[in-house]
């Protein structure tokens, strides 16, 4: 027997003292202990359910997003490079060139939350405790205009109340499954009958050609 395979079976043989088998077909497995089902149950809905006890101000989120979201995401959110634009965007939805950012955007606070929490900073997922979480969305809110004061606290108690401004710009899809439209009409007034392309979007041709310059034959 090959080393590999003695040291399958090693494994095999402690994973099945410590975990008792599920009967069934094959015999392995075990249910998800309670921590182990907490660990993954951390998502975060629009009213509220989900979210952990804690709480953070502008003034604390400032320091946090400074250390470690500025680098990507610039100090006031404006991105650098090609990383995501956190900030501004107002009024731009119905532009040539929209700039889809919390304010302008995105439909609710709960998003904002849940995606910091579960995948930031960018390397270092799930590192953020609840407070700094609650304290980077607050200092979030405050670059786009959505709260006010500097000593703003956001907190599981006040969370639910906030309202992004560009939540009525998205529609609940009624279908419990699949096979019918949302319940309210998208449109209000000045229909149209029928829906025709009037403008493909732009081709960048960026691949070179021909040997003078580095493309392939």
């Amino acid at each position: 027997m090959s080393r590999s395979a003695k040291l399958l079976l090693l494994l095999a043989g402690l994973a099945g003292a410590a975990s008792p088998a599920i009967a069934g077909p094959l015999g392995l497995g075990r249910e998800a202990k309670p921590a182990e089902v907490a660990a993954w149950d951390i998502d975060v809905r629009p009213d509220g359910q989900g979210l952990p006890e804690g709480r953070g101000t502008v003034a604390e989120g400032e320091v946090v997003f400074q250390e470690l979201c500025a680098v990507c995401h610039g100090e006031f959110g404006e991105g650098t490079g090609r990383w995501p634009v956190l900030a501004g965007g107002e009024d731009t939805l119905n532009s040539e060139d929209p700039v889809k950012t919390i304010g302008s955007y995105w439909p609710h606070l709960s998003t904002v939350y849940d995606y910091i929490y579960r995948a930031m900073p960018f390397g270092e997922a799930q590192s953020l405790t609840p407070d700094e979480t609650y304290a980077i969305t607050a200092y979030l809110l405050y670059m786009n205009d959505v709260v006010e004061e500097e000593d703003f606290e956001l907190s599981k108690q006040n969370f639910a109340s906030i309202r992004l401004p560009n939540e009525a710009g998205f529609i609940d899809d009624g279908r419990p499954d699949t096979a019918t439209v949302s319940k309210t009409e998208p449109c209000m007034t000045d229909c149209k009958a029928e829906v025709t392309i009037v403008s493909r979007a732009r081709i960048l041709d960026v691949t070179p050609e021909g040997e003078g310059d580095g493309g392939i034959d």
